[in-house]
């Protein structure tokens, strides 16, 4: 129950990542939960709603579901906008490089979304993109300009980004410390150490602490590596803006369709692509996020499994999720966090005020 709590307190954020109305937000969240129904029950692994496809026992995979939902949705979009000319862009290395006065004045929203993002990062099976998109919620609610999120706000990216990186060591914790892959290319990491020989778990600092290290200071390096590469890269990557959609848009959709297939080398999953691209166009459509539904599709399983654990540890007795110190405050802290938003536009309403955003 203190997992389910927890895992329950981030769903929540569904109303908090969401720009415009609330009900969108929710409803987005609940059709990503439904999208998870399909394949195997994490509690007993009895198949439902798979309606006799064997593809569907393990459920939709992640990678074609996120393809399709933002990419495949926007090469619709843009093959309906192909008569738009693109804005002209002028590579400008420079204006990648903020003046200390600049770094210093985002040094608070910093600070917040790297601690987020490597909370998130250490919960295993999250990843990076709840890291942004909590990190990007955080940082709009604190933020004495909200209305710019959106429309190409500094603290959004900075929030967004810091957070995503700060994942990638929070998810080495769990694995170093106690064995637990915290995400997919950790799970990777994990076999490889395997196969040269390697436990990880607390005796890797005792028998091995010279890997522990490196590893540490492989991660270091990296960002390094990638700072360097980005300075001198950026004037290249920009340039991708000029390239003709007639040329861009079918390279994009054939690397779209490789790299769905090569999952599991199978059709299933480009159709998953597919369907879920024309899902994201008509959301989009709809003015219903799509932040809130991945992060209804990632985490519903995770809930479901610990609730169900929690049912069998207590013989079916919900009340322990309330009375559990942890677990109560998490639970408490998903109410107040839904509630907050709710209270804030009825207030707002009540005194007369324009509410920020539609209920």
């Amino acid at each position: 129950y203190d997992f389910f709590s927890l895992v329950l307190m981030a769903m929540v954020l569904i109303a908090s990542v969401s720009t415009g109305s609330l009900l969108k937000g929710i409803l987005a969240g609940a059709l990503g939960i439904f999208a998870t129904m399909p394949g195997s029950s994490p509690v007993d692994g009895s198949l439902r709603w798979t309606f006799g496809f064997g593809e569907l026992d393990n459920g939709f995979a992640l990678l074609p579901v996120l393809i399709g939902l933002f990419a495949i949705s926007q090469v619709v979009q843009d093959v309906l906008d192909a008569d738009k000319v693109p804005e002209s862009v002028t590579p400008d290395r420079t204006g990648m490089l903020r003046t200390l006065l600049d770094t210093l004045g985002q040094w608070g929203n910093l600070l917040r979304s790297s601690v987020l993002g490597t909370w998130i990062g250490i919960l295993p099976g999250i990843g990076a993109n709840i890291g942004s998109i909590a990190a990007y919620s955080a940082a709009q609610k604190f933020s004495k300009t909200p209305e710019e999120f959106g429309h190409g706000s500094e603290e959004g990216i900075v929030a967004s980004e810091a957070a995503n990186n700060a994942t990638v060591g929070g998810a080495l914790v769990p694995l170093v410390a106690m064995g637990i892959p915290g995400s997919v290319i950790d799970a990777i990491l994990l076999g490889a150490m395997v196969v040269h020989g390697l436990q990880p778990g607390p005796l890797l600092f005792k028998s091995n602490p010279d890997i522990v290290y490196t590893i540490i200071g492989t991660v270091f390096l990296a960002n390094i590596a990638m700072l360097v590469f980005m300075v001198v890269a950026s004037g290249w990557i920009a340039r991708l803006t000029t390239i003709p959609r007639a040329y861009l848009l079918p390279t994009i959709f054939v690397f779209c369709v490789v790299g769905s297939f090569a999952l599991n080398n199978r059709m299933f999953d480009v159709w998953v692509m597919l369907g879920f691209g024309v899902a994201g166009f008509l959301m989009e459509r709809g003015k219903l996020p799509l932040a809130p539904f991945v992060i209804g599709f990632v985490l519903a399983p995770v809930a479901e499994r610990e609730l169900g654990k929690g049912l069998i540890e207590h013989r079916g007795s919900l009340w322990p999720l309330f009375t559990e110190p942890i677990s109560a405050f998490f639970f408490a802290s998903a109410m107040v966090m839904l509630a907050w938003p709710i209270v804030g536009r009825l207030r707002a309403s009540r005194d007369g005020g324009k509410p920020t955003a539609p209920l």
